[in-house]
């Protein structure tokens, strides 16, 4: 990494002191040097929450972190009548003051998370039934609810958003992908664009979560152009006898107490990583955080095949880059056809994206046409005929009904790539065991994709439900309190979003209600405890 003069980084690590200064105040302690790149007599900011990742998920913690409550409207009556009764009996109450658990039980929704099913349908009453709706809930600033925070992304807000193919329409309704408190219809309303379908394109959203970050007020929370490289404890230990033991990245470590006393830290997260500066230089910082909110979304690492082959620069991984070799016109006038490999809703769009630009496809995929697993069996026909119409071809231009290829469109079902050749060849290989050898323009592996947590120990495969291996949106993600979204196996570290199996946005926000609610009653434990006399116990008030 190209670090930035020592000068540069005080800069940093003082816009974060300028803001949460007030905010904070006798929270922020001197820390001695910890290593080269922290500069002496900096103050170094103990937060109570850092959140990791700008998408929506970071995004909606923020708006509940900065004193949002969600209340039952006035006339406000929820289809389901028992759910219904019991909003009834605490009217007076925010939703993030009452028992989550109580209020979603016995709903069923399209997530496993039950505190998502229920801030779902709070927002989006009986959605899956085809019914458009209001909220039954109104949204008040409560300031003395604010839990100081700060978000922390590569890109502006809307995370990946800002890097999807724009010229592909939403899997989900505009209005599924708004956050609390501003409908995505009043935003483009406000900025007079003319929304045409219940389905929009993803650079509108990512327009739509730059613009909602600003309009409530939440920009001061956020830092852009940043990357973790690191997160882990500052020290480890079962209970305050064995405070002794200490993280193994760190050698001594104390806190200055106002009365020159010296204690250690317990429980506490460094978070270490850099901001690129407008002239590409790298900016490091050191942040000390009571909590850890993952919110990074699985876009970071495209999944890969894991064959001979796949590294030539004519396999890509991203619609991005299909997307780039099409407007350079690389593959114009090219004879060879474009090997497509997957069966999801991406593969579908980069099928749809050859197809409308005259370029031949060859299709392959693991899966029969007729399994019931593939998503286009879960999407009616008449919100997404585009999809159906790649479904129709996967089925009726198999290789099997026609020996030769077809021209424009050739599927290969149960078929898995063995290996790609340096003369642009790829070795498929049958469910029966036959081999085939194809050769093609340009090779596109779009087969889901992961996130990637290398900042945490071990990659974070101890936190998933398998341990020891990847997290995954489907097959492992990370274990967490279903009430409250923290991690099960690592205390203070929360997590939502894909990471914990809710892709659509419209479930991730039930995440941010969950951990909203979990730090606002540890937030009024440690308050009564200072009131009390007793400082906490976690050296840091």
């Amino acid at each position: 990494r190209s670090y930035s003069s020592p000068e540069t980084e005080g800069q940093l690590l003082n816009s974060f002191v300028q803001y949460f200064g007030d905010s904070l105040g006798r929270k922020i302690r001197r820390m001695p040097l910890i290593e080269e790149t922290v500069l002496p007599g900096d103050s170094l900011l103990t937060l109570p929450v850092v959140i990791i990742g700008n998408g929506p998920s970071g995004i909606c913690l923020s708006y509940l972190l900065s004193g949002y409550r969600p209340y039952l409207s006035p006339e406000a009556i929820h289809p389901n009548p028992i759910l219904h009764t019991k909003l009834e009996e605490a009217r007076h109450l925010s939703i993030v003051d009452q028992d989550l658990e109580y209020l979603s039980e016995g709903l069923e929704g399209r997530s496993s998370n039950p505190v998502a099913v229920l801030f779902d349908t709070l927002l989006h009453p009986d959605a899956d039934f085809g019914y458009d709706y209001p909220p039954v809930l109104h949204w008040k600033l409560e300031q003395h609810n604010y839990i100081p925070h700060i978000v922390l992304g590569k890109g502006p807000p809307g995370g990946a958003w800002h890097s999807m193919e724009g010229s592909m329409l939403t899997i989900s309704f505009g209005d599924w992908m708004e956050l609390p408190g501003l409908t995505f219809k009043e935003w483009a309303a406000s900025k007079r664009r003319n929304i045409k379908s219940d389905r929009v394109m993803p650079e509108e959203i990512a327009r739509y979560y730059k613009h909602y970050v600003k309009v409530m007020g939440l920009q001061k929370n956020f830092r852009d152009n940043v990357y973790i490289t690191s997160v882990s404890r500052l020290y480890r230990g079962k209970d305050d006898e064995d405070r002794s033991q200490i993280n193994e990245n760190i050698s001594t470590q104390h806190l200055e107490m106002e009365d020159g006393q010296k204690s250690l830290i317990k429980r506490n997260w460094e978070v270490r990583g850099y901001q690129r500066a407008t002239d590409g230089s790298h900016v490091p910082f050191c942040l000390f955080a009571e909590n850890v909110a993952l919110a990074t979304g699985t876009f970071d690492s495209p999944g890969r095949l894991q064959v001979e082959g796949e590294d030539f620069p004519f396999v890509l991984h991203s619609m991005s880059d299909f997307g780039a070799a099409i407007s350079k016109g690389k593959l114009r006038g090219k004879a060879d056809p474009v090997l497509i490999v997957g069966a999801g809703l991406t593969a579908a769009d980069a099928v749809l994206c050859a197809y409308n630009n005259n370029i031949p496809v060859i299709h392959v995929f693991r899966r029969r046409v007729t399994d019931t697993s593939l998503i286009f069996k879960q999407l009616p026909k008449k919100l997404y005929p585009e999809y159906h119409k790649v479904y129709h071809m996967m089925c009726t231009q198999s290789h099997t009904v026609d020996s030769n290829l077809h021209s424009a469109y050739t599927s290969f079902p149960e078929h898995n790539v063995l290996s790609f050749k340096p003369e642009m060849k790829c070795v498929l290989q049958s469910a029966s065991g036959l081999k085939k050898i194809l050769k093609f323009s340009v090779a596109l592996v779009l087969i889901g994709s992961h996130p990637n947590l290398f900042f945490l120990k071990d990659q974070g495969h101890s936190i998933g439900h398998h341990s020891n291996q990847p997290i995954t949106c489907k097959g492992n993600p990370i274990e967490i309190d279903p009430y409250t979204y923290e991690c099960t196996k690592e205390a203070n570290l929360f997590a939502l979003g894909p990471l914990v199996g809710d892709n659509f946005v419209r479930f991730l926000k039930g995440g941010a209600l969950g951990i909203a609610r979990c730090l606002a009653i540890r937030q009024k434990k440690k308050h009564e405890l200072i009131e009390s006399g007793d400082g906490g116990g976690d050296g840091v008030p």
